[in-house]
């Protein structure tokens, strides 16, 4: 079974939607130990970092994700989801997030003529051995929604990049631990591929 988290944060239903229709179920909740049986676990979200890890904190989930982690049950941060899984962000200030993957977050400096967030559809340029975007090709398109991008400390956990005033990260992979910034389920067929993807991952 797939486990989608609720901590409170994003529309959670139209990833489970995503998931049906690449043909996985899944089950959105944030009863711990739903999460630590799953197959499979999503960390969703919109919205601001600080917002989001505390929330995680309030509802005992970050000991949770670890515990996965540790467990080696593939995880799949999606957008603001992805960013948690940094070591920080600048966003409103200096926060900690899981630390899961080294780096940080950082906002959009961009000239005037590129509005933040960027919203909207981006061809992306994946790596050859990345379990995520298996049978997808460079130059795929996918949506974001953003004002703030990621900075691995380790280029070799970037799988997928793409640009918009500057290039920059837009997936990693690390080990079990998988991300992606735009996304997937409002990225088509390609979106769903990337969840097929991780939902066919093998053990």
């Amino acid at each position: 079974m797939i486990v989608i988290i609720d901590y409170g944060v994003g529309n959670l239903a139209s990833v489970q939607n995503a998931f049906r229709q690449a043909g996985f179920s899944s089950v959105i909740t944030s009863e711990p130990e739903q999460i630590l049986k799953a197959r499979r676990i999503v960390l969703p979200g919109v919205g601001a970092f600080a917002d989001g890890m505390s929330s995680l904190e309030k509802m005992g989930l970050t000991g949770v994700i670890f515990e996965a982690v540790q467990k080696e049950i593939p995880l799949l941060g999606i957008c603001l989801g992805m960013q948690m899984l940094f070591s920080t962000s600048e966003e409103a200030g200096l926060h900690r997030g899981l630390d899961l993957i080294p780096g940080k977050v950082r906002r959009f400096q961009l000239p005037a003529s590129y509005k933040v967030p960027h919203m909207g559809w981006n061809s992306i340029r994946v790596a050859d051995n990345s379990r995520l975007f298996k049978d997808i090709p460079s130059g795929s398109y996918v949506y974001f929604v953003h004002s703030f991008y990621t900075e691995p400390e380790d280029p070799q956990v970037s799988t997928a990049v793409s640009a918009y005033g500057i290039e920059f990260t837009c997936a990693v992979e690390k080990g079990n631990i998988f991300g992606t910034q735009f996304h997937p389920e409002k990225s088509g067929q390609v979106g769903l591929r990337v969840l097929r993807n991780f939902g066919e991952l093998k053990a």
